[in-house]
C-alpha cells in the first residue's frame, strides 16, 4: 500500500514492494505470481480495511437506524479512511480499472458491496424500496466528492463540516424518500 501511495501504479514493482517490506523479491515472488497479483491482493486488503472502519462506526452508533446510517456515511471523513495516503492508493487502483480486468472486477465488486450496505441502511432508515438505488448512488457521490476534497485540500473544509453536509443531505434523502 505504501509503494502504491508513494509511487502510483506505474512505480509499483515487485522489487520496490520487497524493498519497502524488507524482504527479497524472491520471497514476494513465492507468494504472488507478479505485480498484478500483488496489486489485486492489496486492493482486497484496502477494501477490507475501509469496510472494517465503516462497520466499526456503525457498531459504535446508537441502535437508531438513522444514527447508524449517519455513522456509516460520516466515517469516511475521519481516519483511517480520510487520509492522503489512502487517497493516493485508491488513485493508483482507479488508474488500473480501464486496463486491468481483475482490478475492474474488484472495483465493481467493492462498489456493489458498499452500495448494498448503504441501501440496507437507507431501507432501515425508512427510504422507500423503489428509491433505494438512486438514493444510494446520490449519497455515494456526495461522500466520494467530500472525501476526495477533504483528502486533497483539508484546509478547504474540516471533517466536521463534511459530516454536517452529509447529515443534512441524508435528512433530505430520508425526508423526501421515506416510504409510505
Amino acid at each position: 500500500m505504501r509503494v502504491l501511495a508513494r509511487a502510483g501504479a506505474n512505480g509499483a514493482s515487485v522489487r520496490a514492494i520487497a524493498q519497502e517490506a524488507g524482504v527479497s523479491p524472491g520471497l514476494v515472488g513465492h507468494y504472488f505470481s507478479g505485480i498484478d497479483a500483488l496489486i489485486a491482493e492489496t486492493y482486497t486488503h484496502v477494501d477490507a480495511m475501509v469496510t472494517q472502519a465503516l462497520n466499526v462506526a456503525v457498531a459504535a452508533a446508537p441502535s437508531d437506524p438513522r444514527a447508524q446510517l449517519e455513522a456509516f456515511v460520516t466515517a469516511s471523513f475521519t481516519a483511517p479512511i480520510a487520509q492522503p495516503a489512502l487517497l493516493a492508493t485508491w488513485i493508483a487502483f482507479w488508474s488500473l480499472v480501464t486496463s486491468q480486468p481483475q482490478i475492474a472486477r474488484q472495483h465493481d465488486e467493492q462498489y456493489a458491496g458498499y452500495r448494498a450496505r448503504l441501501e440496507q441502511l437507507l431501507r432501515e432508515a425508512g427510504v422507500a424500496e423503489g428509491d433505494l438505488r438512486h438514493a444510494a448512488i446520490a449519497v455515494t457521490a456526495l461522500v466520494d466528492g467530500l472525501w476526495l476534497e477533504l483528502c486533497l485540500s483539508p484546509q478547504c473544509f474540516s471533517s466536521e463540516e463534511a459530516g454536517a453536509i452529509a447529515r443534512r443531505f441524508l435528512g433530505t434523502v430520508c425526508g423526501d424518500m421515506v416510504g409510505e
